[in-house]
């Protein structure tokens, strides 16, 4: 027997016709909105929209995933209509709205500045403290510990063009939880966990520092997105861990994150900067 959307009053669906009409707007960024039932990944299905010429500012958002992922390659599942799950498509390397395009050596900053959207969207409409762990897990705090909330995976599809698939866990219960260090925005504390507001915001928040970056060539620092994500993260200032692609590791204190959205790590030989690692916080935040 198939069950109904409502058939669990505490997930109603979303409204695909409200989103449509509140986000998708004459000079907005968002050109198009879709919710999907089901689908395998929303990543890979706006990839191939991209391929076939889909416009920028492409919205495609999935009730359920069930072939989701994370960075390095992670499973990324949770019961239907339980969180945000969404990709949007974006196209830094074409001239938009009078903007030159943006040096692709400047594109590493797209899964930050999503993060900072993200997490500046949910404290104001879940009026929940949030933190980023380098480069773009989403962290809520319960009972006094940090918890992933959320993530976010950026990929390039085709010449101009990248995919940002971002995953927000809202009303998942402590028994449903993939494993004991994750946690949703209802276990934190939210103030609501109506998706439809909060994806909403994480649009208009998206759109807004996507906005800034690109008017300013994709600088970080001029945008202002630099010093805004250092003032979030959670991971400066921490004893870390990096487990690095190639299986080694680097050990320090986590000092800074460098014009081109690295993770600077002091240790024993000096200062290194690392784009692309695992990264393990060794002790509590200051």
């Amino acid at each position: 027997m198939t069950r109904s959307r409502w058939s669990d009053l505490d997930r109603p669906p979303l409204n695909a016709v409200a989103l449509r009409r509140a986000v998708v707007v004459p000079g907005g960024l968002w050109t198009a909105l879709d919710v999907a039932e089901s689908t395998g990944s929303t990543n890979a299905d706006l990839a191939a929209r991209a391929a076939e010429g889909a416009a920028e500012g492409a919205v495609l958002v999935a009730e359920e995933q069930t072939a989701g992922r994370g960075r390095l390659d992670r499973r990324w599942s949770a019961p239907a209509r339980s969180g945000l799950f969404f990709s949007v498509l974006l196209r830094p390397g074409e001239p938009a709205d009078g903007a030159e395009p943006v040096p692709v050596h400047r594109w590493g900053w797209l899964p930050l500045l999503a993060g900072v959207a993200v997490a500046t969207a949910l404290s104001r409409a879940a009026g929940i403290d949030t933190a980023l762990k380098w480069p773009n897990d989403l962290l809520l705090s319960v009972d006094g510990e940090e918890r992933k909330a959320g993530g976010i995976l950026a990929e390039r599809s085709g010449d101009g063009a990248v995919v940002v698939g971002i995953g927000v866990n809202v009303s998942l219960r402590a028994e449903e939880l993939p494993v004991p260090t994750a946690t949703s925005l209802a276990l934190a504390g939210a103030q609501g966990t109506d998706r439809d507001p909060l994806l909403r915001a994480v649009l208009r928040s998206l759109a807004d520092w996507y906005g800034e970056w690109r008017a300013a060539g994709g600088d970080p620092a001029v945008s202002r997105l630099q010093q805004t994500y250092a003032a979030g993260c959670a991971t400066l200032g921490r004893q870390v861990r990096a487990e690095l692609p190639g299986g080694g590791e680097l050990a320090g204190t986590a000092v800074g994150v460098d014009g081109d959205g690295r993770l600077v790590i002091a240790g024993p030989a000096g200062e290194q900067a690392v784009g692309s690692a695992d990264v393990v916080h060794l002790r509590a935040a200051p």
